[in-house]
């Protein structure tokens, strides 16, 4: 039994030390060597003090600022301990009844808008927690915190633009605008 025994629980604790202890070590350190800002959770700070980070969205609800993409999270909207989808289909009225909610805010929010709503504003993404919107997304929403803030309309599509980031490499992905940063950067506007 010895013979056994004894060998099992040397390559038993030789693969713990390696695997949950060394590697897990290689990898942190890796990762905070070549990518300390995402290593550190991507923050976002505001007078040296974090206020969010480009990894998760906030929940915006007031006019003067832009609206993320519903979050799946519950009860707690863009709780990062609970990232996870919705599972709804389309064919859910569950799911039906949310959009036409969601579609029913929107248009409360700003009765003289009666553009197409954009899907993002209206479903949820997979993980629950995305912190972009589409350039239409945020196009949509300029008239609504253009009459909050009275600002110009020119200022307010200046700042989508300045702050739509491009697909990377020029073709991965889609443009997108990081909710966050606009609003603090619609903030800054004096």
């Amino acid at each position: 039994m010895t013979s056994i025994l004894r060998p099992t629980l040397v390559l038993f604790t030789a693969l713990t030390l390696l695997t949950g202890v060394a590697y897990p070590l290689v990898v942190t350190g890796v990762g905070q060597a070549v990518f300390p800002k995402e290593a550190a959770g991507s923050l976002i700070l505001r007078d040296g003090k974090p206020v969010g980070s480009e990894l998760i969205g906030q929940n915006f609800s007031d006019a003067k600022h832009f609206w993320g993409r519903p979050s799946a999270t519950g009860p707690q909207p863009y709780n990062g301990t609970a990232s996870s989808g919705s599972n709804q289909g389309p064919l859910n009225p569950a799911l039906v009844e949310a959009v036409k909610g969601r579609i029913q805010a929107l248009r409360d929010a700003d009765p003289g808008n009666t553009a197409a709503v954009p899907v993002d504003l209206v479903t949820a993404s997979a993980s629950g927690l995305d912190p972009h919107i589409s350039p239409a997304a945020a196009a949509y929403q300029v008239g609504r915190v253009v009459k909050a803030r009275g600002l110009p309309e020119t200022v307010v599509q200046s700042l989508v633009a300045q702050q739509t980031e491009q697909p990377l490499a020029g073709f991965l992905g889609e443009p997108r605008v990081n909710v966050l940063r606009l609003n603090l950067a619609l903030d800054a506007v004096h």
